[in-house]
């Protein structure tokens, strides 16, 4: 498309139709990322981490900030976030190009650390929640926000010692990686599965 076409796609009910730069950032996300399978332990570090940095927060601050986030947080390499010391989380606290939030800061060190522990692969733990395909969602109002197995994997991941993992931080994080395809039926965005 060049610059003087109107992008017309009927999209998801979340993503702003007007050209501002956070609106086509919103749309890029979304046309591009949003609902897209994706496996491997640090592309799916990297959204847990945003998932939770993001909670109760706007989307887009965390999209403004996310290559400020893969920055300071070593692109989301699980091993080297985990050797994370104090004078890191001093680091990142004063680090404007990210949330500074100490409790989320805290709690993605520790999500890397629990990674490394774990005695199975960590895209494999994600993915075994991901329910059965169901059809695409009318409207934005029959999305849940929560599910029993968005509760099933927030419990589990709380079992194993993740932190900033709830039932709702769960459910956007099975949106964000495809394990639920919730673009409504409408939606130009074809289906993954």
């Amino acid at each position: 498309m060049t610059a003087v076409e109107v992008d017309t796609r009927v999209r998801c009910g979340w993503v702003p139709t007007d050209s501002t730069p956070n609106a086509v950032l919103y749309r890029q996300y979304h046309d591009t990322e949003w609902g897209v399978p994706l496996r491997g332990e640090r592309a799916l570090f990297e959204r847990v981490s945003l998932e939770a940095f993001q909670s109760g927060l706007s989307w887009l601050t965390i999209l403004r900030k996310r290559d400020g986030f893969r920055r300071a947080f070593a692109e989301f390499d699980p091993e080297q976030v985990a050797r994370f010391t104090d004078a890191d989380i001093a680091r990142l606290m004063d680090d404007v190009e990210i949330v500074r939030n100490r409790a989320k800061i805290e709690a993605t060190i520790n999500n890397a650390r629990v990674i490394g522990d774990l005695d199975v692969d960590f895209s494999d733990l994600l993915w075994s929640f991901a329910p059965a395909r169901r059809p695409r969602p009318a409207e934005m109002t029959d999305v849940p926000a929560v599910t029993a197995e968005s509760t099933a994997m927030a419990k589990e991941l709380k079992r194993r010692g993740f932190r900033f993992v709830g039932p709702t931080t769960a459910y956007a994080l099975m949106q964000a990686t495809g394990m639920v395809d919730d673009h409504i039926a409408t939606c130009w965005v074809p289906s993954a599965g």
